[in-house]
């Protein structure tokens, strides 16, 4: 049998309507970094995104499959931290972003947060060091 699969780690990239909304909600409402930008033509089109160890790539739609096309649909993101989840979540909403859940404790223990992205990507942020 072939060796199995080793990552070093996983990426994922989200296809969003609104580039500069999205970047918005990652970088001034959950905390994200900047990593690089991508342009084209003079527009941006790509940026990467890390939080401590965790990464993501949001795109601009080139809306070649429809302007209405629907995204976020069955994708959650799970961010662990041993952060403060109150002054995440309150992070979120000064930033104007509406919280899904508030922080509270999930049935099995740790402290967490429900929030939707622009393009209603679904992120839960828990403290794994609450237990």
């Amino acid at each position: 049998m072939p060796a199995s699969l080793n990552a070093q780690g996983t990426t994922p990239s989200f296809t969003v309507n609104d580039l500069s909304v999205s970047l918005r909600f990652y970088t001034d409402g959950l905390g994200f970094e900047v990593v690089d930008k991508q342009e084209a033509d003079g527009k941006l089109t790509f940026v990467s995104l890390s939080a401590g160890d965790a990464r993501l790539g949001i795109i601009q739609d080139d809306f070649a499959k429809g302007k209405n096309r629907v995204k976020g649909v069955g994708v959650r993101l799970w961010l662990n931290t041993k952060q403060d989840i109150a002054a995440l979540a309150k992070r979120v909403k000064a930033a104007g972003f509406a919280l899904e859940l508030e922080p509270a404790p999930l049935p099995w223990g740790p402290m967490a947060f429900a929030v939707s992205d622009p393009d209603g990507y679904k992120i839960t942020v828990a403290n794994v060091g609450a237990n």
